[in-house]
């Protein structure tokens, strides 16, 4: 999640993507940088040992929104 803002703060359009176990930590850092309602997106936890198959699968759940997103925020002045 910082990262992710760190880079939208230099004008680089970026997406946080984090497993569910990580929610509300990156709630917590979106709220200590002022932006509560920053947007990110959620894969199910864990990928430490999923295989190639099963992320995959995990990726293609999501880069619509991750894309949706990237596409938002270059769009915004």
């Amino acid at each position: 999640m910082h990262d992710a803002i760190a880079a939208e703060r230099r004008g680089i359009p970026a997406v946080a993507i984090m497993t569910d176990s990580f929610v509300p930590s990156a709630r917590a850092v979106a709220d200590l940088n002022g932006l509560s309602d920053y947007p990110f997106v959620v894969i199910a936890h864990p990928i430490a040992n999923d295989g190639d198959d099963e992320l995959r699968t995990k990726a293609e759940a999501v880069v619509t929104r991750i894309a949706a997103l990237l596409t938002e925020r270059s769009a915004s002045p």
